[in-house]
C-alpha cells in the first residue's frame, strides 16, 4: 500500500495540511527580498564560530534525564537510560549540494558521531535537508536501533542503507510504544520534500514523547495553527516543549511561526519549560543569526513562561529544570552589535557575580 493510500492526510498522491501552507509572494515581495538579501549591515551569520560546550563521555553515562542542544534542530534525549536523537542534522551544510557557502556556525559539534554512545531511537519530523542529512543517517545506521519517522520518510532512510526491520512510520494520530517509550505522532503545518518534483510525497508531523516520569513535546517545523491547542488537550500537559523558532519571515509564516507565535503555540500545548530551536546552527533566512532569541526571550517575559536558552553542547538536567526565565544570554551580541537589552537581560546584567 503506498502511503499516502494509508492515511487520511493524502488526496492525489501528495499529503495535505489542515489549513494550507502555500507561499505566495509577489513582485513587492521579491523586490524587498532582494533589497535584504544584498544590505550591507546583514548580521544574518555571527562573526565568529558559536562557542560549543564538548560533550562528556561521564555525562552521557550518567544515567539521568536530559536534553543536549546540537544546533538547528538536532537534540540529544536521554530518558530511562535510552539515547534518543531528534532530527540529527549533524552535517556542515544543510544543502543537497557537495560544495555549499551556508556552513554550520559553530566549526565543530559538541561530540562526533563516531562518538556517541548506541542510539536506541533516531526521531525525525520531516526529510528537509535542515532535519534529514544523508551523511549523518549513514554514520548513525550502524549504532541506532529504530528510526522513528513520519510516513513516507522511511523509503529515504533505506536507501541510505538502514534496513526496513529498523525503521517505523507513523501517520498523524498514531502512537507506538519503542523501548518503554511512547511516541505520538502529532499535526504539523508545513511541507515536504528533496527535489523539485517529490514535493508532499512524504509526510511531515510533530511528537509527543513520554515515560512514566516524563512528558516532552516537539513541534517539528511549521506555521501556526490550532492543532497545537487539540494536542494541548490530548496529550499536554508537557514538562518541556522543544519548539521551532527560526529560518523565519512574515512572508513565509505560514510554514514556520514568528517567535510570537512560538510563545502562542507553547501556551497552547500547555508546554511547561519552552526551549527554542530551529536556529543557531545554519542561515536558511533573512532574520539576524540571533533575532529568534531576542524576540522569544522578549515575548516569553510578557507571559511569565519560564524558558531556556542552553549553549550548544550544554546538558541540561530534566529533574533540574528552573522554574523561572533566568539566563546568561550567551547569544547577545557576539558579534559586537549594539541592541537594546530586554527587560530580564537588564536584570541579569545587574546581579552580582
Amino acid at each position: 500500500m503506498n502511503d499516502w493510500n494509508r492515511s487520511q492526510r493524502a488526496k492525489n498522491g501528495k499529503f495535505q495540511n489542515e489549513i494550507p501552507a502555500i507561499v505566495k509572494m509577489g513582485a513587492g515581495d521579491i523586490v524587498s527580498m532582494l533589497h535584504e538579501f544584498l544590505s550591507p549591515k546583514s548580521y544574518r551569520r555571527p562573526k565568529q564560530p558559536l562557542p560549543i560546550v564538548p560533550l562528556q563521555h561521564s555525562t552521557l553515562s550518567d544515567g539521568k534525564d536530559k536534553v543536549v542542544w546540537f544546533g538547528h534542530s538536532a537534540s540529544l534525549l536521554q530518558l530511562g537510560g535510552k539515547t534518543i536523537l531528534i532530527d540529527p542534522m549533524l552535517g556542515k551544510s544543510p544543502s543537497p549540494l557537495p560544495i555549499s557557502r551556508n556552513r554550520r556556525y559553530s566549526v565543530n559539534l559538541p561530540i562526533t558521531i563516531d562518538e556517541l554512545p548506541p542510539i536506541e531511537i533516531v526521531v525525525l519530523s520531516h526529510d528537509h535537508y535542515d532535519h534529514l542529512d544523508s551523511s549523518s543517517i549513514r554514520k548513525l545506521i550502524p549504532k541506532t536501533g529504530t528510526f522513528l519517522v513520519p510516513l513516507g520518510v522511511g523509503k529515504r532512510i533505506r536507501k541510505l542503507g538502514a534496513s526496513p526491520d529498523a525503521i517505523i512510520e507513523l501517520d498523524w494520530g498514531e502512537e507506538r510504544i519503542i523501548q518503554g517509550i511512547r511516541f505520538a505522532c502529532t499535526p504539523a503545518r508545513h511541507f515536504s520534500g528533496r527535489g523539485l518534483f517529490d514535493r508532499d510525497s512524504t509526510l511531515w508531523c510533530s511528537w509527543v514523547i513520554k515515560t512514566e516520569e516524563r512528558s516532552l513535546f516537539y513541534s517539528g517545523d511549521g506555521g501556526y495553527g490550532p492543532h497545537f491547542k487539540r494536542i494541548g488537550r490530548q496529550h499536554g500537559p508537557f514538562e518541556l516543549a522543544i519548539m521551532e523558532c527560526g529560518q523565519y519571515d512574515k512572508r513565509w509564516s505560514g510554514v514556520h511561526m514568528l517567535p510570537e507565535e512560538t510563545v502562542q503555540a507553547h501556551r497552547d500545548v500547555q508546554g511547561g519549560v519552552l526551549l527554542p530551536v530551529h536556529w543557531g546552527g545554519f542561515t536558511l533566512a533573512l532574520h539576524d543569526w540571533n533575532d529568534p532569541a531576542r524576540r522569544v526571550s522578549a515575548a516569553v517575559e510578557e507571559h511569565s513562561i519560564p524558558y531556556l536558552i542552553p549553549r550548544i553542547g550544554e546538558a541540561v538536567y530534566l529533574e533540574q529544570i528552573p522554574q523561572s526565565t533566568q539566563q546568561d544570554f550567551w547569544w547577545r551580541d557576539l558579534e559586537g552589535r549594539p541592541a537594546k537589552a530586554s527587560a530580564s537581560e537588564r536584570q541579569a546584567s545587574s546581579r552580582p557575580v
